[in-house]
């Protein structure tokens, strides 16, 4: 085999498959709305239809292209298209594609300044300019991760570390100083805190869920009789986690009196704004940032609201050094890469490895603007009401939460197995995608909206679907 046979797939045949696949990807995007939103297929289908070993020799570009188009697409769930009104809206945007195309062009790894400074100022840059928007005081800096179950999970250990003296060099088990150590969350928040508490070394039944009001938003009385009852119990309250768009309803929990709490007790206070933190960019939503210049950590997922594709999430620390104390190690082979004076994002976390996501938030952000991002964040809000609105002219039909952001819960008026039995079908038919959710021990009905494909006809006729089950 000749020198040249080793090599990467020849430079004019690889012009071609991407201008092929360019065209494909804007075919998609252009006709989403045409296919089943949600496959047909029975679990194995993409496995039965494949090899079961893998090939021993390369396959032609026109055998893989195939598959994609005829084997994957089909199978699978289009979070894209308009009428996925599931979970939160993480949508894409051409901006979006095209960034994680550069990305993948370059594939730099993001751990250090020498190894990519491009990317680990872009980096930077990006911070600055969403902490603007947050309004959060220059005092946060932060440093960006692949989910908000991660950066929670990092910010948790930057509040261990500062109770548990020294619990990066002695850990925490089996330590006779220390006392069990306890997390606030409301009973609607994330069930990335328990797993955090899991890895974490302090335990899922640690994690205290707190009683929410008729909102749906944490019982501010109920934390402080749940934190004078563990203090009383020789029990540590480590860290609150408030949530500004919990996952079922977007509620948002009162972060103001819950800072007065922390600061009372001394306790670390983490705000989970994964999904809620993007609607500070519109003015007139400016009401849901209080309390949030209190915090000793903040997450924002600009994949959720603000238009970056999956997967983007910035954790903030009040005082960064508090995050690199607990993760900053250095093994000889990277010191001739690392200088006190540069930045080096490896530094604030686990991975070593880190991927150039920046680049998404610059191009989406460049593209959009923050007026003209708000603007489409205004315009998913409206289709909520819409939405809404309709679910209040139906008897038939309730409101299950207050309509917040982007999401409504609903139900239809008989037992929770006709409102599961609603999305099901829905489901299944490949017309819409919706989910349930459970809210006071009844199943709901909850839609999400913030796909930036989605427009009112989407939206009625997802209802009009549901009316059909009802």
């Amino acid at each position: 085999m000749s020198d040249e046979n080793l090599g990467d797939v020849p430079a004019a045949e690889f012009r071609e498959q991407l201008h092929r696949l360019a065209d494909w990807m804007a075919d998609y995007r252009e006709n989403i709305e045409t296919r089943r939103v949600a496959p047909s297929g029975e679990p194995g289908t993409v496995t039965r239809a494949l090899p079961q070993s893998a090939p021993e020799t390369g396959e032609s570009f026109d055998a893989i292209y195939r598959d994609i188009d005829e084997l994957i697409t089909p199978n699978v769930l289009h979070w894209g298209h308009p009428r996925f009104t599931s979970y939160f809206g993480a949508t894409t945007t051409a901006p979006g594609i095209e960034a994680d195309m550069v990305a993948a062009a370059l594939n730099v790894n993001a751990m250090t300044w020498r190894t990519s400074p491009a990317a680990t100022e872009l980096e930077t840059v990006v911070i600055n300019w969403l902490r603007e928007w947050m309004t959060l005081d220059q005092k946060f800096d932060g440093v960006v991760y692949d989910t908000a179950s991660i950066s929670s999970m990092h910010a948790l250990a930057a509040a261990r570390e500062e109770k548990a003296s020294n619990a990066r060099g002695l850990g925490v088990i089996g330590r006779a100083d220390l006392k069990p150590m306890r997390v606030y969350v409301s009973d609607q928040a994330h069930s990335s805190i328990e797993k955090s508490a899991i890895a974490l070394g302090i335990g899922e039944k640690n994690v205290q869920r707190v009683p929410t009001d008729n909102a749906f938003a944490m019982n501010v009385q109920a934390l402080r009789e749940f934190i004078a009852r563990d203090l009383a119990q020789n029990l540590q309250p480590l860290a609150v986690v408030a949530t500004v768009g919990t996952t079922s309803t977007a509620s948002v929990d009162p972060v103001s009196a819950i800072s007065q709490v922390c600061r009372e007790h001394g306790i670390w206070l983490h705000i989970d704004a994964a999904y809620g933190g993007g609607l500070a960019l519109l003015p007139e939503n400016h009401w849901v940032t209080s309390g949030w210049n209190e915090a000793d950590s903040f997450v924002v997922n600009p994949h959720k609201m603000l238009f970056v594709p999956f997967d983007f999430s910035v954790l903030y620390v009040r005082d960064i050094e508090r995050l690199r104390r607990v993760f900053t190690l250095v093994p000889e082979y990277l010191r001739g890469d690392t200088l006190a004076a540069e930045k080096n994002y490896m530094d604030y976390g686990v991975p070593l490895g880190r991927r150039f996501r920046a680049i998404k938030a610059w191009m989406v952000w460049r593209t959009f603007g923050r007026k003209g991002i708000a603007a489409r964040v205004r315009e998913q809000m409206r289709l909520a009401q819409v939405f809404a609105d309709l679910v209040k002219s139906d008897d038939r039909f309730e409101l299950a939460a207050p309509v917040v952001m982007g999401v409504v819960c609903f139900r239809c008026n008989a037992d929770d197995a006709t409102n599961r039995k609603i999305v099901e079908q829905i489901n299944a038919s490949g017309r819409a995608y919706l989910n349930v959710t459970e809210l006071r021990g009844r199943t709901v009905i909850r839609l999400g909206l913030g796909n930036i494909l989605t427009a009112e006809r989407h939206v009625r006729e997802v209802w009009e679907l549901v009316q059909e089950q009802c």
